[in-house]
């Protein structure tokens, strides 16, 4: 497959490549900065995400943005949709946990612990899933991390669910095998999923 993503030099983008590429597959890896053997560009701009899904099977955009940018999530999120219903590509799109439901029926952001200083990330990816969930057009797939996401061991062992959460925990490794194997075979299309131990 022909793939390309959008945050490659992140935590989670990374660890995409390094996942794609170990399959092989053939990985266009994207940045805002210049980085080894990747592209520059940037998952807010409509011309961007043409210019980089142009002749590709799936983008995958893993970007995250500094503290006191959240809104960036949402404009990028409306860029990517606009951008592939153009070219026809699959969009894979890590958001975030806040809306999962728990086994207690809340939500993660619900919860009388979440922290306040991650609440407005957590409302950006809230309306960042709304956005996608809107779409009409796009061949959309969103990926909800669990609320604690680190790295750690690529095990290939975790349970998969919908809007409920399945697990509090998960290594970005298994992270990135999870939107591989989607990318390889779609079950989720125009749907949110995630992944948990």
């Amino acid at each position: 497959m022909r793939i390309t993503v959008f945050g490659a030099l992140g935590s989670v983008g990374s660890r995409v490549v390094e996942e794609a590429r170990r399959r092989g597959h053939d990985v266009t890896p994207v940045s805002r900065r210049p980085g080894p053997g990747g592209e520059v560009g940037d998952a807010g701009v409509v011309a961007d995400v043409v210019r980089l899904s142009e002749g590709r099977d799936v983008v995958i955009s893993a970007t995250r943005p500094v503290p006191g940018h959240e809104g960036e999530l949402v404009a990028a999120a409306r860029a990517l949709l606009a951008g592939v219903a153009q070219t026809g590509v699959r969009l894979l799109l890590v958001g975030g946990a806040a809306t999962l439901v728990t086994p207690r029926g809340h939500t993660v952001e619900e919860a009388p612990d979440f922290p306040d200083a991650l609440k407005p990330i957590a409302r950006a990816c809230a309306e960042q899933l709304a956005v996608c969930r809107a779409d009409r057009v796009a061949d959309w797939t969103y990926l909800s991390p669990p609320a604690v996401l680190e790295p750690g061991e690529r095990t290939g062992a975790f349970r998969v669910g919908g809007d409920e959460q399945v697990g509090t925990t998960a290594s970005v490794e298994d992270l990135a095998v999870a939107l591989l194997d989607e990318a390889e075979t779609p079950t989720h299309r125009r749907q949110r999923f995630t992944i948990g131990y």
